[in-house]
């Protein structure tokens, strides 16, 4: 498993609702999303998130255009940090309070792809606790990507209690399979000095690569 001398900042935090809006740009030829999140702002509030309006988000920012990733859920113990974050920028959208909180590389194609490898830098550290379940895409070169985040606005039935049934959910690339485990040691992914990789499956969950 891997381990991290990065402290543990937040805990008890399997289950917490957030929302993130994605706001792309373009950069020469290749395009990259400012991430703005309710983490450790707020819980995303259902009667302000649903009013959020795309359109009138990419025109205020001067975007190219705006994805709402949301809500969702994390499927991790505790947040820490040990790297420089990002310059802190707060902002409003529909009178939700978001901060910047990453920046998503999405090289020459901003749509969403399942299954696609990205890279944000986002400067955290996730902890997995021992006796947790956790769920994993593994690729067909056996890299296990483990499940950061699942989203409700794609499957609006998945919850925590149901997340191992994803699996049968899903139409996995040829090479690709899911499965649900428990943790024998804990498991720290440790991005705080590195650039994260990242992926989505077609429900919008998102996993992450273990550093």
């Amino acid at each position: 498993m891997s381990t991290s001398s990065a402290e543990r900042l937040i805990t008890d935090h399997r289950g917490t609702r957030y929302g993130e809006v994605l706001a792309v740009f373009a950069e020469g030829e290749t395009f990259h999303a400012h991430v703005y999140g309710t983490q450790l702002l707020n819980d995303c509030p259902p009667e302000l998130w649903d009013t959020l309006d795309a359109t009138a988000i990419t025109a205020e920012l001067g975007a190219l255009m705006v994805k709402l990733n949301g809500p969702r859920h994390w499927v991790l113990d505790g947040l820490g940090s040990k790297g420089e974050p990002l310059e802190p920028v707060l902002r409003e959208f529909g009178g939700l309070l978001m901060r910047r909180i990453a920046v998503l590389e999405l090289g020459t194609n901003p749509a969403q792809v399942p299954y696609t490898v990205r890279h944000v830098d986002r400067k955290a550290v996730f902890f997995f606790d021992a006796g947790k379940e956790i769920h994993e895409l593994i690729d067909p070169d056996g890299l296990a990507y483990v499940m950061q985040a699942y989203c409700v606005s794609v499957d609006p039935s998945l919850t925590e209690e149901n997340l191992s049934e994803v699996g049968g959910k899903l139409a996995l690339p040829e090479g690709w399979s899911f499965r649900s485990r428990i943790l024998d040691e804990e498991l720290v992914v440790d991005t705080s000095e590195t650039i994260a990789t990242v992926i989505q499956d077609e429900l919008e969950n998102t996993y992450t690569l273990p550093s």
